[in-house]
């Protein structure tokens, strides 16, 4: 081990620093011993709270927030004043306030007061209304969370009492149950479990269904059966509150002034639930908002849409022509007041008689036509468009075609206000294992010292297109098998079901302890997926290959020959590395083994005779069934004794014995008893490598067929890698037994049990791309680091041949690098993900110089991630490499036609995957990224100058041959179609890919060839990155994003997605196997890839497609009817008069043509879903934003235009020199106008239902109705002039008739 070096830098830093012991050479540890002084701006101090510490705690706690959370805006106070405020931060809302303060003005006031308020009023009260109900669900949330009840443990009582979460603060001790939440962040003091473990489901967190393991902190596993808080003195220094998950770290200072550190692995996070551990108890660090799941809980996310962006411009359009309006009407009125002599008799003086100047005139009519036409500022359109978002957001929600009966998921919308720019993507970037592929890693083959297997019978039975149901394929294995038949119906079984098939481990025969069981809650989700992540059939069943099956067997009896204690020389036979290539597969991970769903007791004691009577009955059925003599068997079962359940003896995985009750060379097995007790039974070495006749009996006997000799083993991983790998090698009867913090036993194909001491862990990382466990072994005492991880990093870490002193060796090592390389290449050509196995044996002495330095970086507060990656790099290096495995992750189903429609639709589709480039360039060609005919350009290389160069050379070769493919060009929003190569050209020369790894991009990044690159990708139909880091993700995306002004979408199923699905116009998180993460921090989650297809080509389409032209339509209606008004101010003298009445003008945006816009925007469909579906090239319209862009707002500006001066000037000329008043003159305008307005809804409306003609006609209708009965009931509404009978006296004018039936026909006539 080359730890001296690390070891001569530690001894001069502590010589450089200060004549310091060495534990307190840390930076964590830099404080007097003689004195306790902490630094509260940078440290989190924590009290107990007990009698010992009870003064202390009720200073220091009073700084902390209690366990109480808010997640509610408001308060009953405070709601109407914050909304307000909040509301009035939209400049529109400002605006229209600004007008209702002018026109309280009386030279200004146009409008009765209440009458210009009311419109604001309206809106706001809306908004206030559904923020109001949103805030009031939130508040009923937050109460049932706090109203929760948790043991505390209060000083006085002296004992746990049931308490509200909301009581909870920094510093109590509280006890958590199995299948409990946790109230707040703890530190783990007392488990139940015998090793100090608790197993953590955390679901609620990060949506993780597998099992996670917390310890408790060093110096308190060793604890009798009860915590006692009161003999708890220690003080706890941690960092401040923060939202890193996985990081947490701080000391306890012990009364003598000692520390001991703690790290992730000792906090039990909010919101996490206790499974299979009975009792844990842990004081609060973090409580409330200042938990970690409170900081990461930043709720649904706010983006601008591209419309909205495009609205805002527009609207300014708009004010420029209002002010125009209102500039004509204020020269307008001064020139028509300076032609009279003398001033009219309209125009009042003030009280000293005195008459306004001119200009002042003019600059008061200005504003007074502000307020007259205000409605050119649709204010309603803000209200509007929430409305329609939300109604796309539950169809989209609604749609059977996105939901996944797998899962029980449908699709998620987290960001409400950006639905449309999913029918304006132009870029999509995605990930590749869990996002393009199915996230189910399979083993498929591997090579031992140069040897491959290629398991050709694995490959059979992966080819099926359906995986069979487990349990059948269970069920026909029994059924193949002779054994007693009370073993294959279970202990819960009758004897006479004879037909009922064998308990899974959801359904487990043994009597549960009440309130312990593992429950889910997700429907019916639970029959349709394994009760254990990472464990569907396809995943489990593994068929071994018959060669290595043979040296197996052969390394697993050398194995067995190794004498106990004593160390041998290297051996790199291919025996012995067999033998380490499969004890590497099962030890090396952090997979946790259970076999019942109840929690372990910290005691577990049994009766002599149990033991001796389950191991005899043990022994005499496995000697029946490697016999198979069925009738035997039989007649075995039915004479067993009543009060001892075979299956029991033979299979339970029970708890651990502690360390001074079992052999170092033993594992200890029990079970849980039918009454729902607990037993075990202890399997000394010699019981079961045999002895005398029965072992030369067993020795003459085959192996047992793996998982016949016990239980249905459960293996809970992190990763499906880990999970692929331990079912491997349980395939070849290495089996994972049990693990604890301490040890993990395997089973060898004999039968013999092993336990490892495991003496460290090295995690794995996205930087060391690696994970290692030291262990000692139990036959030679030797210290063994297994290895395994990216073959990238792992074959640079093997030690050198060339160091080697023996010549034949040397030559071995050789050879057998190259050609694990050569199966490596193969591998991944055939899209197999890769890992690499190794493994180096220690000294005692250097492994002790290392554990010291890896403790002292543990204990260390600042630097600790850079001190605990030096000690890693120091162990994990002269490898000596064992072999290698090739895992298949297989495509989602539907991912080719997927990525096949969204090309055709015109979308540019990039991979960034971490994952090796031929695996990356295998899936790629796999699921139609790229193809067979393609001319494929890879790129790899470090140096600046060598990229620029090969990036100038390629630009070249390509545009000698290739047009960039890029989108049309605008010219002030008008598409100008780019060049295209002609068809002949077109149709001989290929499409172009690139490939390219991490290390490109970090060149092209820091050499400034940002251009190029983009100008490279711009003549490519598809590229690949490969080996990208999450940073390098993220700033892919933000270059095409920015450089290019292209709608990007980032779509991605793990953590290390998460910035590159921020940092796009739009996020999807895909919820699969790699937890919640990546969903928790998207726009919108969906459970399968192929679900984008419709959602971008259906979904983005139509949602795109109807809030555009509903906008435009805003617009236009807007404009139409204050134009009549602005008409007739060149008739009025441009006072701001009106004919219209002041209620008709309100009610007309109110409920006149409110709901026939929201009904388009929400259901209107102008091409069908199967269409869209069959011809992806119509989904080029919303990249152009062919419905909403600069010219089809001008246009319908100019069509607003035409149509007002034919609803003024037809009813105007028809009326001209006639005696009619100004209201008669008034309500054929107001009539005609909502007639064009609807009749041109409905010729936008491009799909017609019930709802869409009746609200059509009861718009119109309703206009009537009102008008009818406001006319007939204002007398003195608005004095001097009132509507009073007005309508009732048009009904019976056959002109009216005449003008209201021709003027619609004649301002539409232009749209046929």
């Amino acid at each position: 081990l080359s730890v001296d070096s690390s070891w001569l830098r530690w001894q001069w830093r502590v010589r450089e620093g200060s004549a310091q012991s060495a534990s307190e050479a840390t930076p964590l540890l830099s404080a007097e011993k003689a004195r306790r002084s902490y630094n509260l701006r940078r440290q989190r101090v924590v009290f107990p709270n007990n009698s010992t510490f009870h003064q202390d705690w009720e200073k220091v706690s009073r700084s902390y927030p209690g366990n109480r959370i808010h997640t509610t805006k408001y308060t009953l106070f405070t709601f109407l004043p914050q909304n307000l405020f909040e509301q009035f931060h939209r400049w529109a809302n400002l605006y229209f306030l600004l007008l209702v303060i002018l026109n309280w003005i009386p030279s200004m006031e146009v409008f009765h007061r209440e009458i210009t308020m009311l419109p604001l009023a309206i809106v706001l009260f809306i908004i206030m209304v559904k923020d109001g109900l949103e805030d009031l669900k939130r508040h009923r949330f937050d109460k049932a969370i706090n109203c929760s009840n948790i043991r505390i443990y209060p000083r006085k009582v002296h004992n746990y009492v049931r308490k509200p979460w909301k009581d909870v603060r920094v510093g109590d001790f509280i006890q958590v149950q199995c299948n409990e939440i946790i109230p707040a962040d703890i530190l783990l003091l007392f488990s139940s479990d015998p090793s100090g473990i608790c197993h953590l489901e955390t679901a609620n967190l990060d949506g993780e269904t597998n099992l996670k393991q917390r310890r408790v902190v060093k110096g308190f596993s060793q604890q009798e059966v009860q915590f006692q808080p009161e003999r708890f003195c220690n003080t706890i220094v941690c960092e401040k509150p923060n939202n890193h998950l996985n990081r947490f770290k701080g000391y306890m200072e012990h009364p003598d002034q000692t520390r001991t550190g703690f790290n992730s692995e000792n906090l039990l996070l909010r919101g996490c639930t206790v499974r299979n551990t009975e009792v844990a108890v842990g004081i609060v660090i973090y409580a409330g908002h200042e938990t970690k799941a409170m900081l990461n809980n930043s709720g649904p996310r706010y983006k601008r849409s591209k419309i909205e962006r495009r609205m805002n411009t527009d609207i300014f359009f708009c004010i420029g022509i209002l002010f125009l309006m209102c500039l004509i009407g204020a020269v307008g009125h001064s020139l028509w007041n300076g032609t009279f002599e003398e001033h009219p008799p309209f125009d009042v003086p003030d009280t000293n008689g005195n008459f306004l100047p001119l200009a002042l005139e003019g600059v008061y009519m200005f504003l007074t036509m502000i307020i007259l036409l205000q409605v050119l500022i649709p204010i309603s359109l803000y209200v509007s468009i929430e409305l329609v978002k939300l109604g796309q957001v539950f169809f989209l929600h609604n749609d059977l075609d996105l939901y996944d009966e797998e899962t029980d998921s449908s699709i998620q919308c987290r960001a409400l206000n950006i639905t449309e720019d999913l029918g304006q993507i132009q870029y999509i970037f995605s990930d590749k294992t869990g996002t393009l592929t199915e996230n189910k890693m399979v083993f498929r083959r591997c090579t031992i010292m140069g040897s491959e297997y290629s398991h050709q019978e694995n490959a059979k039975r992966l080819e099926t297109p359906k995986e069979l149901d487990s349990d059948s394929e269970e069920w026909t294995q029994y059924q193949c098998l002779s054994f007693p038949a009370r073993w294959v119906q279970g202990p819960a079984t009758m004897r006479g079901q004879k037909s009922a098939q064998p308990l899974r481990r959801c359904q487990s025969a043994r009597v549960p302890i009440q309130g312990h069981s593992r429950q889910r809650s997700m429907g019916h989700y639970e029959n349709s997926q394994p009760a254990v992540a990472f464990s569907s059939s396809i995943e489990k069943d593994v068929t071994p290959d018959k060669n290595l099956l043979t040296k197996v067997r052969d390394a697993a009896l050398w194995l067995e020959s190794l004498s106990d204690g004593r160390a041998t020389k290297p051996s790199f036979s291919t025996t012995s590395s067999i033998a380490d290539f499969f004890l590497a597969l099962t030890i090396c991970n952090s997979v946790m083994v259970s076999t019942t769903t109840e929690p372990r007791q910290r005691k577990v004691t049994i009766p002599p005779s149990t033991k001796a009577l389950g191991m005899s009955l043990e022994k005499i059925q496995q000697l029946f069934q490697r016999l198979k003599l069925s009738s035997l068997s039989q007649s075995f079962s039915s004479t067993a004794p009543s009060d001892t359940d075979l299956g029991e003896s033979l299979g339970a995985n029970a708890p651990t014995m502690d360390s001074d009750e079992k052999d170092d060379s033993s594992v200890c097995s029990g079970g849980y008893s039918t009454d729902g007790g607990y037993r075990s039974s202890v399997w000394d070495q010699g019981d079961i490598l045999g002895s005398g006749s029965g072992a030369s009996l067993e020795e003459e006997l085959e192996t047992p067929a793996p998982g016949l000799a016990g239980p249905e083993l459960c293996y809970e991983a992190e990763s499906p890698d880990e999970a692929a790998l331990v079912h491997a090698a349980h395939a070849y009867s290495f089996t994972l037994v049990s693990r604890t913090p301490e040890q993990v036993t395997v089973r060898l194909p004999q039968g013999t049990c092993l336990t490892f001491d495991l003496l460290c862990t090295l995690g794995f990382d996205s930087v060391r791309k690696r994970m290692s466990v030291v262990v000692r072994h139990p036959l030679t005492g030797e210290i063994v680091v297994y290895t395994k991880g990216a073959d990238s990093v792992i074959m640079d870490l093997l030690e050198d041949p060339a160091s080697v002193t023996d010549i034949d060796l040397e030559k071995k090592l050789k050879k057998t690098q190259a050609r694990t390389q050569k199966h490596l290449d193969l591998y991944a050509r055939d899209g197999l993900r890769t890992l690499c196995i190794a493994k180096k044996v220690i000294s005692e002495e250097d492994f002790r110089r290392w554990a010291s330095f890896r403790h002292e970086a543990e204990a260390s507060l600042e630097n600790r991630d850079e001190l605990l990656m030096e000690t890693a790099q120091h162990l994990e290096n002269r490898l000596t490499l064992l072999g290698a495995t090739g895992i298949e992750d297989r495509l989602q189903e539907g991912v080719p036609d997927t990525i096949a429609a969204l090309r055709e639709a015109g979308i540019q589709v990039w991979v960034l995957t971490g994952d090796k480039q031929e695996t990356a360039v295998n899936i790629a060609y796999s699921c139609r990224l790229l193809d067979q005919t393609d001319t494929v350009y890879t790129i790899n290389t470090e140096n600046q100058e060598t990229c620029d160069s090969i990036l100038n050379c390629t630009l070249e070769e390509v545009k000698q041959f290739h047009e960039p493919q890029k989108p049309d060009r605008k010219l002030f929003g008008f598409r100008l179609r780019s060049k295209t190569p002609s068809t002949t050209s077109a149709a001989v020369l290929p499409e172009v890919g690139l490939v390219i790894d991490g290390k490109t991009l970090n060149a092209i990044f820091l050499g400034k060839l940002e251009k190029k690159f983009l100008e490279l990708t711009g003549y490519c139909r598809s590229v690949l990155c490969c080996r990208c880091t999450p940073l390098q993700k993220s700033m892919i995306v933000k270059l095409v994003r920015d450089k290019l002004s292209v709608m990007t979408l980032s779509i991605g199923d793990g953590a290390n997605d998460v910035s590159m699905i921020q940092a796009a116009d739009i996020g999807i998180g895909i919820s699969g196997q790699e937890g919640m993460q990546a969903v928790m921090s998207s726009d919108f989650a969906i459970s399968r890839f192929r679900h984008l297809k419709k959602l971008l080509l259906v979904h983005g389409h139509w949602c795109y497609s109807r809030l555009a032209r509903m906008v435009v339509y805003y617009f236009y209606k807007n404009v139409c009817y204050v134009n009549l008004l602005f008409w007739y101010q060149f008739f009025c003298g441009f006072s701001a008069s009106t004919m219209i009445d002041y209620w008709q003008m309100i009610f007309f945006n109110l409920f006149f043509t409110s709901l026939p816009p929201l009904i388009f925007g929400i259901l209107d469909k102008d091409i069908s879903a199967e269409t869209l579906l069959a011809l992806p090239e119509l989904y080029k319209s919303g990249q152009n934003s062919e419905c909403y862009n600069l010219s089809t707002f001008w246009i319908s500006m100019l069509d607003a235009f035409y149509q007002s001066l034919i609803c003024f000037f037809i009813p105007y000329l028809t009326y001209k020199d006639s005696d009619i008043d100004v209201f008669t003159f008034g309500t054929p305008i107001n009539t005609i106008s909502l007639t064009t307005i609807l009749l041109h809804q409905a010729m936008e409306m491009k799909t017609w239902t019930i709802i869409h003609g009746l609200i059509l006609l009861g718009s119109f209708l309703m206009y009537f109705a009102v008008s009818l009965l406001y006319n007939a009931t204002c007398v003195t509404c608005n004095s001097p002039t009132n509507p009073y009978w007005v309508m009732e006296v048009q009904f019976s004018d056959l002109t009216f008739y005449l003008v209201c039936f021709l003027t619609p026909v004649a301002a539409l006539l232009p749209r046929f």
